[in-house]
Protein backbone atom coordinates (compact mmCIF):
# COMPACT_ATOMS: atom_id res chain seq x y z
CA UNK A 1 0.00 0.00 0.00
CA UNK A 2 1.03 3.71 -0.82
CA UNK A 3 -0.28 6.81 -0.70
CA UNK A 4 0.18 9.72 -2.59
CA UNK A 5 -1.00 13.41 -2.33
CA UNK A 6 -2.58 14.17 -5.44
CA UNK A 7 -5.11 17.28 -7.49
CA UNK A 8 -5.37 20.53 -5.66
CA UNK A 9 -2.61 20.53 -3.28
CA UNK A 10 -0.12 19.62 -5.83
CA UNK A 11 -0.96 22.07 -8.20
CA UNK A 12 -1.54 24.32 -6.25
CA UNK A 13 1.87 24.03 -4.26
CA UNK A 14 4.05 24.02 -7.61
CA UNK A 15 1.58 27.63 -8.35
CA UNK A 16 2.71 29.14 -5.14
CA UNK A 17 -1.00 29.49 -4.54
CA UNK A 18 -3.01 29.16 -1.05
CA UNK A 19 -2.92 24.98 -0.27
CA UNK A 20 -6.66 24.63 1.60
CA UNK A 21 -6.79 20.91 1.72
CA UNK A 22 -4.96 17.90 0.87
CA UNK A 23 -6.22 15.34 -0.83
CA UNK A 24 -4.78 11.60 -1.11
CA UNK A 25 -4.76 8.49 -3.37
CA UNK A 26 -4.14 4.99 -2.30
CA UNK A 27 -2.09 2.64 -4.35
CA UNK A 28 -2.67 -0.94 -3.37
CA UNK A 29 -4.86 -1.14 -0.82
CA UNK A 30 -8.31 -3.14 -0.52
CA UNK A 31 -11.11 -0.81 1.85
CA UNK A 32 -11.09 -3.30 4.86
CA UNK A 33 -7.05 -2.70 4.98
CA UNK A 34 -7.82 0.88 5.23
CA UNK A 35 -10.53 0.03 8.06
CA UNK A 36 -8.47 -2.25 9.99
CA UNK A 37 -6.03 0.82 9.95
CA UNK A 38 -8.76 3.10 11.24
CA UNK A 39 -9.95 5.25 8.43
CA UNK A 40 -13.79 6.26 8.78
CA UNK A 41 -15.26 5.47 5.39
CA UNK A 42 -17.42 8.32 3.62
CA UNK A 43 -17.65 7.29 0.07
CA UNK A 44 -21.23 5.52 -1.83
CA UNK A 45 -20.21 5.16 -5.45
CA UNK A 46 -16.12 4.54 -4.52
CA UNK A 47 -14.02 4.19 -1.62
CA UNK A 48 -13.75 7.33 0.16
CA UNK A 49 -11.87 7.09 3.81
CA UNK A 50 -10.98 9.73 6.08
CA UNK A 51 -7.78 9.87 7.73
CA UNK A 52 -8.04 8.70 11.84
CA UNK A 53 -5.71 11.53 12.75
CA UNK A 54 -5.84 14.13 10.12
CA UNK A 55 -9.73 12.99 8.56
CA UNK A 56 -7.83 14.32 5.19
CA UNK A 57 -9.80 12.43 2.37
CA UNK A 58 -7.97 9.30 0.90
CA UNK A 59 -9.32 7.70 -2.13
CA UNK A 60 -8.59 4.19 -3.44
CA UNK A 61 -6.68 4.22 -7.29
CA UNK A 62 -9.88 4.07 -9.22
CA UNK A 63 -11.25 3.65 -13.04
CA UNK A 64 -14.22 4.55 -14.25
CA UNK A 65 -16.54 3.75 -17.89
CA UNK A 66 -19.28 5.81 -18.77
CA UNK A 67 -22.48 3.43 -18.56
CA UNK A 68 -25.02 6.72 -18.20
CA UNK A 69 -25.84 10.36 -19.08
CA UNK A 70 -24.87 13.16 -16.30
CA UNK A 71 -22.10 13.57 -14.23
CA UNK A 72 -23.34 10.16 -12.02
CA UNK A 73 -23.27 7.93 -14.67
CA UNK A 74 -20.62 6.06 -14.07
CA UNK A 75 -19.31 2.36 -13.34
CA UNK A 76 -16.29 2.49 -10.84
CA UNK A 77 -13.56 -0.15 -10.74
CA UNK A 78 -11.14 -0.56 -7.96
CA UNK A 79 -9.05 -2.97 -6.35
CA UNK A 80 -5.25 -3.39 -5.42
CA UNK A 81 -3.66 -3.54 -8.97
CA UNK A 82 -5.27 0.23 -10.35
CA UNK A 83 -2.01 2.01 -10.73
CA UNK A 84 -1.58 5.31 -10.01
CA UNK A 85 -1.54 6.36 -13.71
CA UNK A 86 -4.79 4.61 -14.72
CA UNK A 87 -6.36 6.92 -11.55
CA UNK A 88 -4.32 10.11 -12.85
CA UNK A 89 -6.01 9.15 -16.72
CA UNK A 90 -9.67 9.81 -15.52
CA UNK A 91 -9.11 13.31 -13.92
CA UNK A 92 -10.44 16.42 -15.86
CA UNK A 93 -7.04 18.78 -16.12
CA UNK A 94 -3.71 17.88 -16.76
CA UNK A 95 -3.26 20.38 -14.17
CA UNK A 96 -5.30 18.42 -11.54
CA UNK A 97 -3.66 14.90 -12.53
CA UNK A 98 0.11 15.65 -10.82
CA UNK A 99 0.89 13.56 -7.82
CA UNK A 100 3.59 13.79 -5.25
CA UNK A 101 5.63 10.84 -3.61
CA UNK A 102 6.30 10.85 0.12
CA UNK A 103 9.61 11.92 -1.10
CA UNK A 104 8.63 14.87 -2.62
CA UNK A 105 9.09 13.76 -6.31
CA UNK A 106 6.22 14.29 -8.90
CA UNK A 107 4.82 11.33 -10.77
CA UNK A 108 3.44 13.70 -13.74
CA UNK A 109 2.02 11.12 -16.54
CA UNK A 110 0.10 13.19 -18.75
CA UNK A 111 2.41 16.87 -19.00
CA UNK A 112 0.67 19.29 -16.09
CA UNK A 113 3.77 20.41 -14.57
CA UNK A 114 4.43 21.97 -18.19
CA UNK A 115 0.85 23.21 -19.03
CA UNK A 116 1.37 25.03 -15.34
CA UNK A 117 4.24 26.40 -16.91
CA UNK A 118 2.51 27.04 -20.24
CA UNK A 119 -0.67 28.46 -18.31
CA UNK A 120 -3.10 26.36 -19.91
CA UNK A 121 -6.20 24.38 -18.71
CA UNK A 122 -6.30 21.51 -20.68
CA UNK A 123 -8.01 18.14 -20.72
CA UNK A 124 -6.07 14.85 -19.77
CA UNK A 125 -8.08 12.64 -22.75
CA UNK A 126 -10.85 12.63 -24.23
CA UNK A 127 -12.67 10.39 -21.68
CA UNK A 128 -13.14 14.25 -21.03
CA UNK A 129 -15.88 14.30 -22.52
CA UNK A 130 -17.85 11.57 -20.41
CA UNK A 131 -18.78 14.19 -18.18
CA UNK A 132 -21.05 17.40 -18.38
CA UNK A 133 -19.79 18.73 -14.99
CA UNK A 134 -15.89 19.30 -16.38
CA UNK A 135 -17.33 22.34 -18.71
CA UNK A 136 -18.36 23.94 -15.55
CA UNK A 137 -15.56 22.82 -13.55
CA UNK A 138 -12.88 24.35 -16.37
CA UNK A 139 -15.18 27.20 -16.59
CA UNK A 140 -14.41 27.94 -12.92
CA UNK A 141 -10.88 27.23 -12.80
CA UNK A 142 -10.24 29.43 -15.40
CA UNK A 143 -12.31 32.41 -13.52
CA UNK A 144 -9.78 31.03 -10.54
CA UNK A 145 -6.44 31.55 -12.24
CA UNK A 146 -7.04 34.22 -14.80
CA UNK A 147 -5.12 36.58 -13.11
CA UNK A 148 -1.89 34.35 -13.23
CA UNK A 149 -2.55 34.29 -17.22
CA UNK A 150 -4.19 31.08 -17.55
CA UNK A 151 -6.45 30.19 -20.27
CA UNK A 152 -8.70 26.94 -21.65
CA UNK A 153 -6.26 25.17 -24.38
CA UNK A 154 -8.41 25.46 -27.67
CA UNK A 155 -8.72 21.34 -28.32
CA UNK A 156 -10.50 21.51 -24.57
CA UNK A 157 -12.19 24.05 -25.19
CA UNK A 158 -13.41 22.27 -28.68
CA UNK A 159 -14.42 19.11 -26.43
CA UNK A 160 -16.48 21.63 -23.97
CA UNK A 161 -18.62 22.67 -27.04
CA UNK A 162 -19.37 18.79 -28.14
CA UNK A 163 -20.46 18.04 -24.18
CA UNK A 164 -22.91 21.14 -25.19
CA UNK A 165 -23.77 20.30 -28.23
CA UNK A 166 -24.76 16.43 -27.30
CA UNK A 167 -27.01 18.16 -24.85
CA UNK A 168 -24.86 16.67 -22.13
CA UNK A 169 -25.31 19.59 -19.62
CA UNK A 170 -29.72 18.68 -19.56
CA UNK A 171 -28.72 15.42 -17.29
CA UNK A 172 -26.97 17.58 -14.87
CA UNK A 173 -29.06 18.39 -11.40
CA UNK A 174 -29.68 21.90 -11.00
CA UNK A 175 -27.99 21.37 -6.69
CA UNK A 176 -24.62 20.21 -8.87
CA UNK A 177 -24.94 23.34 -11.21
CA UNK A 178 -25.66 26.06 -8.54
CA UNK A 179 -22.51 24.12 -6.30
CA UNK A 180 -19.98 24.61 -9.33
CA UNK A 181 -21.62 28.48 -10.26
CA UNK A 182 -21.63 29.60 -6.43
CA UNK A 183 -18.07 28.73 -6.13
CA UNK A 184 -17.08 29.98 -9.07
CA UNK A 185 -19.11 33.45 -8.16
CA UNK A 186 -16.23 33.56 -5.32
CA UNK A 187 -13.14 33.17 -7.56
CA UNK A 188 -11.26 36.04 -8.15
CA UNK A 189 -12.16 36.96 -11.71
CA UNK A 190 -15.79 35.59 -12.13
CA UNK A 191 -16.42 37.23 -15.12
CA UNK A 192 -14.12 34.29 -16.98
CA UNK A 193 -16.58 31.79 -15.68
CA UNK A 194 -19.28 33.59 -17.99
CA UNK A 195 -17.24 34.25 -20.67
CA UNK A 196 -15.71 30.45 -21.11
CA UNK A 197 -19.24 29.03 -20.57
CA UNK A 198 -20.37 31.37 -23.83
CA UNK A 199 -17.44 30.47 -25.88
CA UNK A 200 -18.78 27.01 -25.42
CA UNK A 201 -22.23 27.86 -25.66
CA UNK A 202 -22.49 26.61 -22.30
CA UNK A 203 -24.53 30.03 -21.39
CA UNK A 204 -27.12 29.87 -23.53
CA UNK A 205 -27.87 25.80 -22.15
CA UNK A 206 -27.38 26.63 -18.61
CA UNK A 207 -28.19 30.69 -18.05
CA UNK A 208 -30.06 31.75 -21.42
CA UNK A 209 -31.44 35.10 -19.92
CA UNK A 210 -27.67 36.42 -19.39
CA UNK A 211 -26.83 35.40 -22.66
CA UNK A 212 -29.78 37.04 -23.82
CA UNK A 213 -27.73 40.77 -22.69
CA UNK A 214 -25.17 40.11 -25.09
CA UNK A 215 -26.10 42.42 -28.07
CA UNK A 216 -28.25 44.50 -26.21
CA UNK A 217 -27.08 48.33 -26.69
CA UNK A 218 -27.48 50.62 -24.06
CA UNK A 219 -27.37 54.46 -24.15
CA UNK A 220 -23.46 55.84 -24.61
CA UNK A 221 -23.79 58.38 -22.53
CA UNK A 222 -24.32 56.28 -19.32
CA UNK A 223 -22.57 52.98 -20.36
CA UNK A 224 -19.56 53.88 -22.62
CA UNK A 225 -19.25 50.27 -22.70
CA UNK A 226 -22.73 50.37 -25.17
CA UNK A 227 -22.92 46.34 -25.04
CA UNK A 228 -25.31 44.84 -21.60
CA UNK A 229 -23.74 41.54 -21.50
CA UNK A 230 -19.92 43.75 -21.46
CA UNK A 231 -21.46 45.87 -18.71
CA UNK A 232 -22.76 42.35 -16.85
CA UNK A 233 -19.42 41.00 -17.10
CA UNK A 234 -17.49 44.50 -16.01
CA UNK A 235 -20.44 44.72 -12.81
CA UNK A 236 -19.34 41.24 -11.50
CA UNK A 237 -15.71 41.61 -12.09
CA UNK A 238 -16.05 44.78 -9.44
CA UNK A 239 -18.03 42.87 -6.90
CA UNK A 240 -15.57 40.41 -6.91
CA UNK A 241 -13.09 43.06 -6.38
CA UNK A 242 -15.50 45.24 -3.56
CA UNK A 243 -16.68 42.02 -1.57
CA UNK A 244 -13.15 40.53 -1.62
CA UNK A 245 -11.50 43.56 0.03
CA UNK A 246 -14.64 43.77 2.24
CA UNK A 247 -13.42 39.95 3.13
CA UNK A 248 -9.83 40.40 3.54
CA UNK A 249 -9.80 41.80 7.19
CA UNK A 250 -11.77 38.87 8.01
CA UNK A 251 -9.32 36.34 9.30
CA UNK A 252 -11.82 33.30 8.36
CA UNK A 253 -11.89 34.35 4.49
CA UNK A 254 -9.19 34.00 2.31
CA UNK A 255 -8.64 37.48 0.70
CA UNK A 256 -8.96 35.68 -2.79
CA UNK A 257 -12.73 34.28 -2.32
CA UNK A 258 -15.38 36.64 -2.76
CA UNK A 259 -19.01 37.29 -1.05
CA UNK A 260 -20.87 35.16 -3.72
CA UNK A 261 -24.69 36.61 -2.96
CA UNK A 262 -23.12 40.00 -4.13
CA UNK A 263 -21.37 38.52 -7.51
CA UNK A 264 -25.02 36.62 -8.26
CA UNK A 265 -26.87 40.48 -7.64
CA UNK A 266 -24.48 41.63 -10.00
CA UNK A 267 -24.73 39.00 -12.23
CA UNK A 268 -28.51 39.13 -12.55
CA UNK A 269 -29.64 42.96 -11.69
CA UNK A 270 -30.11 43.83 -15.27
CA UNK A 271 -31.62 41.08 -16.56
CA UNK A 272 -34.87 43.15 -17.57
CA UNK A 273 -32.77 44.70 -20.09
CA UNK A 274 -32.35 41.41 -22.22
CA UNK A 275 -36.45 41.40 -23.07
CA UNK A 276 -36.56 45.36 -23.89
CA UNK A 277 -38.54 45.63 -26.93
CA UNK A 278 -36.44 46.71 -30.39
CA UNK A 279 -38.12 49.80 -30.88
CA UNK A 280 -37.99 51.50 -27.69
CA UNK A 281 -33.63 50.56 -27.60
CA UNK A 282 -31.36 51.79 -26.54
CA UNK A 283 -33.87 53.34 -23.38
CA UNK A 284 -34.59 50.24 -20.44
CA UNK A 285 -37.27 52.33 -18.58
CA UNK A 286 -38.89 49.77 -16.56
CA UNK A 287 -36.13 47.22 -16.85
CA UNK A 288 -35.88 47.23 -12.87
CA UNK A 289 -39.21 45.43 -12.32
CA UNK A 290 -39.04 43.67 -15.79
CA UNK A 291 -36.07 41.70 -14.98
CA UNK A 292 -37.76 39.97 -11.46
CA UNK A 293 -39.19 37.35 -12.87
CA UNK A 294 -36.01 36.67 -14.67
CA UNK A 295 -34.20 36.61 -11.25
CA UNK A 296 -36.93 34.07 -9.96
CA UNK A 297 -37.04 32.07 -13.19
CA UNK A 298 -33.27 31.87 -12.31
CA UNK A 299 -33.51 30.87 -8.98
CA UNK A 300 -36.05 28.69 -9.29
CA UNK A 301 -34.31 26.75 -12.14
CA UNK A 302 -30.86 26.50 -10.33
CA UNK A 303 -32.25 25.98 -6.86
CA UNK A 304 -30.52 28.69 -5.72
CA UNK A 305 -30.47 29.90 -1.78
CA UNK A 306 -32.97 32.08 -0.14
CA UNK A 307 -30.14 34.57 1.01
CA UNK A 308 -28.74 34.81 -2.81
CA UNK A 309 -32.46 34.81 -3.81
CA UNK A 310 -33.60 37.71 -1.78
CA UNK A 311 -30.17 40.17 -2.34
CA UNK A 312 -30.59 39.33 -6.31
CA UNK A 313 -34.22 40.85 -6.20
CA UNK A 314 -33.58 43.58 -3.91
CA UNK A 315 -30.61 44.80 -5.82
CA UNK A 316 -32.66 43.95 -9.50
CA UNK A 317 -35.44 46.51 -8.06
CA UNK A 318 -33.98 48.77 -6.23
CA UNK A 319 -30.44 49.59 -7.87
CA UNK A 320 -31.51 53.27 -9.64
CA UNK A 321 -33.24 53.92 -6.56
CA UNK A 322 -29.84 53.44 -5.14
CA UNK A 323 -28.21 55.37 -7.64
CA UNK A 324 -30.63 58.20 -7.39
CA UNK A 325 -30.77 58.14 -3.44
CA UNK A 326 -29.75 61.56 -2.96
CA UNK A 327 -32.68 63.10 -4.81
CA UNK A 328 -35.45 60.93 -3.36
CA UNK A 329 -37.81 62.34 -1.01
CA UNK A 330 -37.79 61.62 2.21
CA UNK A 331 -40.53 59.40 2.01
CA UNK A 332 -39.12 57.49 -0.92
CA UNK A 333 -35.70 57.39 0.85
CA UNK A 334 -37.84 55.79 4.13
CA UNK A 335 -39.37 53.34 1.58
CA UNK A 336 -35.94 52.35 0.34
CA UNK A 337 -34.11 51.66 3.42
CA UNK A 338 -37.03 49.51 4.72
CA UNK A 339 -36.98 47.51 1.26
CA UNK A 340 -33.36 46.69 1.58
CA UNK A 341 -33.36 45.67 5.09
CA UNK A 342 -31.09 48.86 6.35
CA UNK A 343 -33.12 48.99 9.58
CA UNK A 344 -33.30 45.25 10.40
CA UNK A 345 -30.64 43.02 8.33
CA UNK A 346 -27.84 44.98 8.29
CA UNK A 347 -25.84 42.64 6.23
CA UNK A 348 -27.58 42.12 3.56
CA UNK A 349 -27.92 46.10 3.60
CA UNK A 350 -24.02 46.56 3.14
CA UNK A 351 -24.08 43.70 0.20
CA UNK A 352 -26.94 45.61 -1.34
CA UNK A 353 -24.70 48.69 -1.03
CA UNK A 354 -21.59 46.97 -2.64
CA UNK A 355 -23.57 45.56 -5.83
CA UNK A 356 -25.08 48.77 -6.27
CA UNK A 357 -21.43 50.10 -6.39
CA UNK A 358 -20.12 47.56 -8.69
CA UNK A 359 -23.20 48.63 -10.84
CA UNK A 360 -21.72 52.05 -10.60
CA UNK A 361 -18.26 51.17 -11.41
CA UNK A 362 -18.99 48.56 -14.05
CA UNK A 363 -18.74 51.04 -17.11
CA UNK A 364 -16.10 51.44 -19.40
CA UNK A 365 -13.55 54.13 -18.24
CA UNK A 366 -15.64 54.71 -14.17
CA UNK A 367 -14.24 51.62 -13.11
CA UNK A 368 -12.11 53.90 -10.02
CA UNK A 369 -14.90 56.53 -9.53
CA UNK A 370 -16.21 57.47 -6.13
CA UNK A 371 -19.49 56.15 -5.00
CA UNK A 372 -20.81 59.24 -2.31
CA UNK A 373 -24.24 57.64 -2.77
CA UNK A 374 -23.47 54.48 -0.21
CA UNK A 375 -22.17 56.58 2.31
CA UNK A 376 -25.29 59.01 1.99
CA UNK A 377 -27.50 55.91 2.25
CA UNK A 378 -25.86 54.67 5.55
CA UNK A 379 -25.87 58.40 7.01
CA UNK A 380 -30.18 58.15 6.28
CA UNK A 381 -29.64 54.86 8.04
CA UNK A 382 -28.47 55.81 10.88
CA UNK A 383 -30.73 59.15 11.02
CA UNK A 384 -33.49 57.23 10.72
CA UNK A 385 -32.91 54.80 13.45
CA UNK A 386 -32.39 57.42 15.78
CA UNK A 387 -35.30 58.19 15.81
CA UNK A 388 -37.46 56.63 18.52
CA UNK A 389 -40.56 56.73 20.57
CA UNK A 390 -38.69 58.27 23.45
CA UNK A 391 -38.23 61.13 21.14
CA UNK A 392 -42.27 61.75 19.81
CA UNK A 393 -45.04 63.12 22.06
CA UNK A 394 -47.66 60.09 22.17
CA UNK A 395 -49.43 61.42 24.58
CA UNK A 396 -53.04 59.97 23.22
CA UNK A 397 -51.90 57.94 20.59
CA UNK A 398 -52.35 53.95 20.17
CA UNK A 399 -51.11 50.90 18.01
CA UNK A 400 -50.88 52.14 14.51
CA UNK A 401 -50.96 55.96 15.50
CA UNK A 402 -47.91 55.25 17.49
CA UNK A 403 -45.89 54.04 14.69
CA UNK A 404 -47.38 56.62 11.96
CA UNK A 405 -45.82 58.88 13.68
CA UNK A 406 -42.65 57.36 14.01
CA UNK A 407 -42.88 57.13 10.42
CA UNK A 408 -43.82 60.99 9.69
CA UNK A 409 -40.54 62.11 12.01
CA UNK A 410 -37.94 59.66 10.69
CA UNK A 411 -39.38 61.61 6.92
CA UNK A 412 -38.95 64.93 8.42
CA UNK A 413 -35.16 64.30 8.80
CA UNK A 414 -34.71 62.53 6.35
CA UNK A 415 -35.87 65.53 3.83
CA UNK A 416 -33.53 67.96 6.03
CA UNK A 417 -30.60 65.59 5.23
CA UNK A 418 -31.93 65.55 1.34
CA UNK A 419 -32.04 69.41 1.90
CA UNK A 420 -28.47 69.84 2.92
CA UNK A 421 -27.15 67.54 0.80
CA UNK A 422 -26.18 68.44 -3.12
CA UNK A 423 -29.27 66.40 -5.40
CA UNK A 424 -26.53 66.96 -8.20
CA UNK A 425 -26.80 64.51 -11.06
CA UNK A 426 -25.06 61.03 -10.31
CA UNK A 427 -24.20 60.32 -14.03
CA UNK A 428 -25.53 56.62 -13.40
CA UNK A 429 -28.57 54.68 -14.84
CA UNK A 430 -28.62 51.55 -13.97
Amino acid sequence: MKNYLVGGAVRDELLNYPVKEQDWVVVGATPQELLDLGYTQVGKDFPVFLHPQSKEEYALARTERKKGHGYTGFETHYDPNVTLEEDLQRRDLTINAIAKDDDGSLIDPYGGAKDLESRLLRHVSDAFLEDPLRVLRVARFAARYAHLGFAVAEETLILMTDIVAQGELEYLPPERIWVETERALRERDPQVFIEVLQQCGALKALLPEVEGLFGVPQKANYHPEIDTGVHVLMVIKQAALLSRRALASDTANSPESGNSQVVFAALTHDLGKGITPDDVLPSHRGHETAGLPLVEDVCARLKVPNAHRQLALTVCEYHLHMHRARELRGETLLKLLEATGALRQPERFESYLMACEADSRGRKGLEDQDYPQADYLRRAKDIAMAVTIADLDVSGLEGKAIGDALTKERVKRLNQLRTETSSSDTGVNG
